[in-house]
Order: structure tokens, then sequence, then C-alpha cells
């Protein structure tokens, strides 16, 4: 583990070489994310409510995903250039090394410009909390935890079944952003304003709404079961059968030296 933290500190070091490029470029994310938080002002501007959630509710529901996909995109930045590994020989360099294959790909790849996005979202949070009308206790507290903890490896899982993809391709599916940078989009309301349909998707599928839907409705005491509370960390079973389809394509997987 040492070793990784100095890898992951050499990373921030190199990307802090050109400073102007790294603040602009951060500053940059931090900018463009505000462009989504004005589209919800001005929406809410014209009504009070979208389906029966208020501003400062859809509010905490942006915040949170905003927060978890800048954590998981952050963390996973290696996935999303995962062609250009395989592509320079890269990839095949970490398969003669006796250490973690995935490790490998992300440490020297993760994105720190991605703390422009992750500030903005802390900012919409604490702007969002105060006026949500939430009644906060410990539990609550521990469920908004869970939201943005579990959030971040659900997007970060996404991001490893794309990148798994390019066992099999060579290239990114394009398709995949849907469920990466669309549902980042998608999460600035909650899950159930696109109909029944698309809920039972995002909740048996792909399950998005286990972090984002179910426990917004128990922070808000529409349900006061403790499963509600809990949903975040069902969702982290959708991690298995990523990892399981990344250990098949890595089987399939052949060297370009062979």
């Amino acid at each position: 583990m040492k070793l990784y933290m100095n890898l992951v500190a050499m990373n921030l070091k190199s990307q802090m070489q050109y400073r102007v490029s790294f603040l602009l470029t951060t500053l940059g994310q931090f900018i463009t994310a505000f462009t989504s938080f004005f589209g919800l002002y001005f929406i809410f501007s014209r009504v009070n409510a979208i389906d029966d959630f208020n501003y400062n509710q859809v509010f905490l529901c942006f915040a949170v995903v905003m927060m978890a996909f800048a954590i998981g995109e952050m963390f996973g930045g290696g996935l999303a250039v995962f062609p250009r590994i395989m592509g320079n020989g890269e990839f095949d360099r970490a398969l003669v090394r006796p250490r973690n294959i995935i490790l490998q790909i992300l440490v020297p790849n993760m994105d720190f410009t991605r703390l422009g996005l992750l500030i903005q979202a802390v900012i919409v949070l604490c702007y969002a909390v105060p006026g949500s009308g939430i009644l906060w206790d410990w539990k609550k507290n521990v469920t908004l935890f869970l939201m943005i903890l579990c959030g971040s490896i659900l997007f970060f899982s996404l991001f490893l079944l794309k990148a798994t993809f390019t066992f099999f391709t060579i290239q990114n599916l394009n398709f995949m952003n849907i469920f990466t940078y669309g549902a980042r989009e998608f999460g600035k309301y909650p899950f159930s304003v696109y109909g029944s349909g698309i809920l039972k998707v995002l909740t048996f599928v792909i399950p998005l709404a286990l972090f984002q839907y179910y426990p917004l409705l128990y922070l808000m005491d529409r349900k006061q079961s403790p499963v509600y509370m809990l949903m975040p960390v069902i969702s982290l079973l959708f991690l298995l059968p990523c990892y399981i389809f990344f250990r098949i394509g890595l089987k399939h997987y052949k060297s370009t030296g062979s």
C-alpha cells in the first residue's frame, strides 16, 4: 500500500508541474458544473416542485449524485483511458509486474482536476441541506454518508464495466456513457420523475436508484423502514458482476507481444 501511496503522490506532483494548466482545468470543471446548477435554479423559478420534490430536496439529490460521480471518476480515471493504456503497451507492462492489475491502472492515472467538480458538489450540498426541511439525526447523517460513498463505488463499477468491454472491442463503447456521464446529468432529479419503467431499470439492472432515490425517501420521512437507509449498501452488489466480467476479459486478453 505504501508503494501505491507513493505513486499517487508522484502522479499529483507530475500534474502540478504545470500549475497554471492544472488550476485552469480544475476551475473549468468547477464552472462547467455550475451550468447544471443554474439550469435547475431557472426551472424552479417557474415551478414549485417536481414530482413532489421541492427546490432544496432536488438540489440535495443533485449534490449527492455530483459528489459521488466526482469521487468515482477521480479514482477511476485510469479506466476512462483504458483503450489508450492497452494500445500503447502500458497494460502489457502491468501484467508482468507482481502487483494488482486494477490498482496499477488506477493509481498512475488519477485525475485530480476532478476536485473542481467535487468542490462544486460540496458547495451545493452545504446550500441544500439547511433548507431541505429534513430533521437530521445520526441515522440520516449516516444515510447521507452512505449515499455518497456507495454512489462513488457504483460509478467506479460502471467505469470498470465500460473499460472491460475494451478487451472484446478494442475501443470504448460510447453507449456506456449513458450510465456514467449520462447518469450524472439525469441524476439531477430523483429518478422517479422519469417514470416507473426507468425507475425499475435503475433499481434492478443498473442500481443507481438504490443510492439516490430510495435513501432520499428515507431522509424525507416518506419511508420509515431502515431498509431504505441501507439501500446504498445493497447497490454495492453491482461491483461483483463488474469485477467478474473484468476477470473474464482479462483471461480473454492476448498480449500484443504474444
